[in-house]
């Protein structure tokens, strides 16, 4: 009988523990590793707006529940999903990326439509001028930002040390940086030298290339399913 794999998902909470449910559930050993840590940020919205425009689901916590029967537009099917867990009534998923998101926002909205984008901080920069373009009145928010992980959890240390790790799902460009520089400092890269690396696009693959992987498999669309069919 055939091992199941063990995965290092590097994804910050609370997405981090969301992959490892799925991953359990596909038959995979999961071991959460999170190179970035979210801090959430005060801040104030605007009392009325015709629809909300979210690019991560890190952003959703930071909205008041008085935003739930707005229409949310989200960047892709899991982050709707976890909007409508979170309450939002009235929601619109895009293919994956802010530029498909964009043109989903700019279809389906009139010209002029108040939106309100939260995101962290220094995210969603183009999303938000995309739609000013389309002819759309943006209130951009900075909700939460993240931060480097001081060091690799215990667990996802001694799994690479053991040279356990069979696939390590990097989620974003920052998140592959930090896990460059965590397991180059741990002296850990040589523990992945049978193991496969699977990068949500290719601007987070490009930090990896340098960790001697087997091999490095990037996502064709810039989601969590996407890498997912990546894995076997």
């Amino acid at each position: 009988m055939t091992e199941p794999l063990t995965v290092l998902v590097t994804r910050p909470e609370p997405g981090g523990s969301a992959t490892a449910a799925i991953l359990r559930e596909r038959g995979y050993v999961p071991v959460l590793a999170p190179c970035l840590t979210i801090e959430p940020l005060p801040t104030t919205f605007p009392s009325r707006c015709d629809a909300i425009v979210i690019a991560s689901a890190q952003a959703l916590p930071g909205l008041p529940h008085a935003f739930h029967p707005v229409p949310l537009f989200a960047v892709g099917d899991a982050t709707a999903d976890r909007a409508r867990h979170a309450g939002f009534q009235r929601v619109h998923s895009a293919a994956g990326t802010a530029k498909e998101l964009a043109s989903l926002v700019a279809r389906a909205m009139p010209q002029a439509a108040r939106l309100l984008l939260p995101c962290g901080e220094g995210h969603s920069l183009d999303l938000a001028r995309a739609l000013r373009l389309a002819g759309l009145k943006v209130s951009r928010r900075v909700v939460y930002r993240s931060a480097p992980a001081p060091f690799l959890a215990p667990a996802a240390q001694a799994a690479l040390d053991a040279e356990e790790i069979d696939r390590v799902m990097i989620f974003s460009p920052a998140t592959a940086r930090r896990f460059a520089s965590l397991v180059t400092s741990a002296g850990l890269a040589r523990a992945l030298h049978r193991a496969i690396a699977v990068a949500i696009s290719p601007a987070a693959a490009a930090p990896l290339a340098r960790l001697g992987f087997d091999a490095i498999r990037t996502a064709v669309s810039p989601d969590q399913d996407h890498m997912l069919s990546l894995l076997p």
